[in-house]
């Protein structure tokens, strides 16, 4: 197959370049990305409307990926609690080499075939669940073996690959392809194909959460209240949808220590 996320790079003599001159071609190649992801809106609404409904009936969503991609997968599924309010194991990243490589390569972890189920079957991993495998280059070992295991288990499968007739596609029931091209720097798939799975993954769990009712409005009523920064955040939600001075919502949120909860009961008591 023909990888282009490995071709040459549209630009030569890198190292010659001003600092202008560097930032400004990164810019330009960075911009044709929105438009590329929108090519794949509907692969990703399938893959939205499949999870949704599998989480409404208690699934999970599992990433599982390797390098830059597991570690987006693993960002994504982190923010999801503290943003929605959900408990962890709704949304699960995993990266081969395990939690050591968020932070450091683990050296051919990615080249295990077996890993990537036995590290799903410590979540103990059923057909209600789906897996979603990130791959840029659509030929990671340990995301393709996750994804065959699965698919003998009889449990829903999707993909994020950033090369066209890849074999992680062509493993995934349903794949989602988003054809980046060549990198500033050849090959390297953390730029471009990186910033188009960062977009992906915020447009699949942002959708599924909101469709699940974890948004009210356009805002996050069910966010966790971490900080003063949230705390206040909270607070500001409740004064806009109910008209509630500041030290009334600061006082219901104090009270119910969550912002949902607190909008519903002002609005029980106006009812």
């Amino acid at each position: 197959m023909d990888y282009t996320t490995e071709k040459e790079s549209n630009y030569n003599d890198l190292e010659k370049m001003s600092v202008k001159e560097l930032l400004t071609n990164i810019n330009r190649e960075d911009q044709t990305v929105p438009a590329i992801v929108e090519k794949s809106i509907p692969q990703i609404e399938t893959v939205v409307n499949i999870t949704a409904a599998k989480m409404e009936e208690g699934g999970r969503l599992f990433y599982i990926g390797a390098g830059t991609s597991g570690r987006l997968g693993i960002l994504d599924a982190s923010e999801c609690p503290p943003t929605f309010g959900v408990p962890f194991d709704w949304i699960v990243g995993l990266i081969a080499g395990g939690d050591h490589a968020i932070r450091k390569a683990v050296e051919f972890a990615e080249d295990d075939k077996e890993q990537a189920w036995k590290d799903l079957s410590e979540h103990r991993i059923n057909s209600n669940d789906v897996v979603l495998g990130i791959a840029a280059s659509g030929s990671t070992p340990y995301v393709i073996g996750g994804l065959e295991a699965a698919n003998k288990a009889g449990i829903t499968t999707a993909c994020l690959v950033c090369n066209a007739n890849t074999p992680v596609a062509k493993v995934a029931k349903f794949p989602i392809e988003v054809i980046t091209g060549p990198e500033f720097v050849t090959g390297s798939t953390r730029m471009k194909a990186g910033t188009a799975q960062k977009l992906v993954l915020n447009m699949l769990s942002t959708s599924i959460m909101i469709k699940l009712g974890r948004v009210k409005g356009n805002k996050m009523v069910d966010m966790q209240l971490t900080n003063n920064k949230l705390f206040n955040r909270g607070a500001r939600i409740i004064m806009q949808e109910t008209g509630v001075n500041q030290e009334k919502a600061n006082q219901l949120l104090e009270e119910y220590g969550s912002v949902r909860k607190a909008i519903e009961k002002i609005q029980d008591i106006k009812a």
